[in-house]
């Protein structure tokens, strides 16, 4: 293990927002305004590289990571020495006073770095980070939870923290308001400092698919150790004279990435001299990869929405992300927005089926309850055995 290097592990911060005002939910926190929505990132240490949008929401791709914006959500990982929870005060203050939105939960996740102690205040440790949220979130969040999920590895855990306030439970489902206010044609944010991604025609007018808080989760998965052949799919060559989007376009392609979902536009990025990120946009579903590929700290990261109504999709999804990568460590974190531990026990099983015929063994599994935030499945896997590159 290198003694320091880039860090590879997301912090992920998800803020939601309620308000009473229909016409300003109908956009919501889709017209935060750029330029501020820069100064916030600097903040955080970090800048828009390329973005794109459609009806349901808009996704960017950072120098660090990705941002996604829905009208009442709002979705920052980040990676690197970035400052992330510094974007709370500027969003809520912007979204209270400007767009007259009030914030209802907040749920910071992130796994174990690799260099710890490279990580600037206040990410230097997660009683830090947990005190810095205390101290930051409105008073009225006072459903409140911070835990660290272990596995059998002290190098592997799961941190997460949940504040909800007591008057939203049903505030999973807000974020599912539909924009149409624009023509019906593709919409793709532009500025001279990002790139946009162009994708088929999309039809503004057509309503969302019902999203249920109870049947959807969230899935995050932390790879190391990936493969080092496969890792050379994202170095880029020196002096390729491509542009970050054309570069990662044939990553993309070379990698196998855009097999995973056939029906997304895929918004990607490639850096020089390597490191890739991309997001995924299908109606209103997400999907978000981000790679350091460098021997001795590779990492990479895939987080989607998933759906026990759609089983057969998720397995496809982490069979052919594990393909993609052949990681010797993995993590899968899966978070629900209601509490079933009839669904958290499938969970876990679909997971484990999908990812252990694949060459890795399930090696620890812990799940938590979080009040009026869900709950949180974590597994750890390893390799059975690796093969010399």
């Amino acid at each position: 293990m290198a003694i320091s290097g880039f860090e590879g592990f997301e912090k992920r911060l998800e803020l939601h927002f309620f308000g009473d005002d229909p016409t300003i939910l109908k956009l919501g926190l889709r017209k935060l305004d750029f330029e501020f929505m820069q100064q916030t990132l600097e903040a955080v240490q970090c800048t828009v590289v390329s973005a794109v949008g459609n009806s349901y929401f808009d996704a960017y791709v950072l120098s660090e990571s990705s941002l996604f914006v829905y009208p009442t959500k709002i979705i920052i990982k980040t990676c690197g020495t970035t400052q992330l929870l510094k974007s709370i005060s500027p969003l809520t203050y912007f979204a209270s006073h400007h767009l007259g939105l009030t914030l209802s939960s907040c749920r910071y996740t992130r796994g174990s770095f690799i260099f710890p102690s490279s990580q600037p205040f206040p990410h230097t440790s997660f009683n830090d980070e947990v005190t810095y949220l205390e101290h930051t979130i409105p008073s009225n969040l006072c459903n409140r939870k911070a835990s660290i999920m272990p596995s059998k590895s002290s190098s592997h855990s799961w941190h997460v923290f949940t504040a909800v306030a007591d008057d939203m439970n049903n505030f999973g489902s807000e974020w599912m308001t539909l924009d149409s206010s624009s023509d019906d044609s593709y919409y793709a944010m532009s500025s001279n400092a990002v790139n946009t991604c162009k994708s088929n025609y999309i039809n503004k007018n057509e309503s969302p698919s019902s999203l249920s808080s109870s049947s959807s989760c969230t899935i995050e998965i932390c790879m190391t150790e990936l493969d080092p052949i496969l890792a050379r799919n994202f170095f880029r060559p020196p002096g390729d004279g491509k542009t970050g989007g054309s570069a990662g376009k044939e990553m993309t392609e070379l990698a196998g990435i855009d097999e995973i979902n056939k029906e997304a536009l895929i918004c990607d990025f490639a850096f020089d001299p390597c490191g890739y990120s991309m997001n995924g946009m299908h109606e209103e579903w997400y999907s978000t990869i981000h790679v350091t590929p460098e021997d001795g700290f590779s990492y990479a990261s895939f987080e989607c929405i998933g759906s026990m109504n759609d089983v057969n999709n998720i397995v496809h999804m982490l069979r052919k992300v594990v393909q993609i990568f052949r990681p010797g460590t993995m993590s899968v974190s899966t978070t629900t927005t209601s509490f079933n531990e009839y669904n958290n026990e499938v969970w876990t099983r679909v997971v484990k089926g999908a990812v252990e015929p694949m060459g890795l063994k399930c090696r620890s599994c812990a799940m938590d309850q979080f009040p009026e935030a869900g709950s949180v499945v974590f597994q750890t896997f390893s390799a059975l055995r690796r093969k010399s590159a």
